[in-house]
């Protein structure tokens, strides 16, 4: 198997490093594994589903007739 690998530099300012806090640089299929290892998707079926499609409608449907407000905070609802 022969594989072509064109090297081409990256630079990074030393002031963006610092106000990032560092970089890590790794091949794209590493970082796509380490990300589904820990942000996995979870799929709701049947009654948990479509309580969730049922409650989505009804917050859309209020959002559309006027029902929401705008909160700056939790305390706003009281």
């Amino acid at each position: 198997m022969k594989t072509n690998i064109h090297k081409k530099s990256l630079e990074i300012s030393e002031q963006l490093i610092t106000q990032l806090g560092g970089v890590v640089i790794i091949p794209l299929a590493a970082y796509q594994q380490l990300f589904r290892r820990n942000f996995p998707t979870y799929y709701l079926q049947n009654k948990a589903a479509s309580s969730l499609d049922q409650l989505v409608e009804k917050g859309l449907k209020d959002y559309k007739e006027g029902r929401c407000r705008k909160i700056k905070s939790l305390a706003d609802l009281d």
